[in-house]
């Protein structure tokens, strides 16, 4: 995995374009208004992404069926999980674990844009570990991994 530090500045303009959407709009909108918000912003700002993007487990090599959509998949490799919610639980975070987990993205960005300033969360996947870390650097404790 990539230096903690080196993960950070690698989405810094991922986290100003966010911001600057909440900014925009304030809090309290629905997440759909967000998600189009930050669709117009990463496009204004050349930041390559895919909106909705499916992505399949695999059991046993083989592609399943069922479906996950990530609300965004940025620079190939930053999966962003948009809330417009009163606050931000462990839910939320395991929803962006496994989707991380699955896709084998490098970087999780949680956002909540509900409060009167944006709430992002950041993490950080080392798929050779299997393990998730937080912006500090520690491996999220509560996160099941599966080995």
């Amino acid at each position: 995995m990539r230096q903690v530090q080196e993960l950070k500045d690698y989405c810094y303009d991922v986290i100003g374009a966010i911001h600057e959407v909440h900014r925009e709009l304030g809090g309290g909108l629905n997440e759909y208004v967000y998600q189009e918000g930050l669709k117009i912003e990463l496009t204004e700002r050349g930041i390559p992404f895919e909106k909705e993007l499916a992505v399949h487990p695999n059991y046993h090599g083989i592609r399943m069926e069922a479906t996950y959509r990530l609300d965004f998949l940025v620079k190939g490799d930053i999966i962003i999980e948009l809330k417009s919610i009163t606050k931000i639980c462990d839910e939320n975070r395991s929803q962006l674990f496994n989707y991380m987990r699955l896709s084998n993205a490098v970087v999780g960005i949680l956002v909540n844009f509900y409060p009167n300033f944006a709430e992002v969360e950041r993490y950080f996947y080392d798929e050779e570990t299997k393990e998730i870390y937080g912006a500090d650097g520690l491996p999220i404790k509560f996160f099941r991994k599966n080995v």
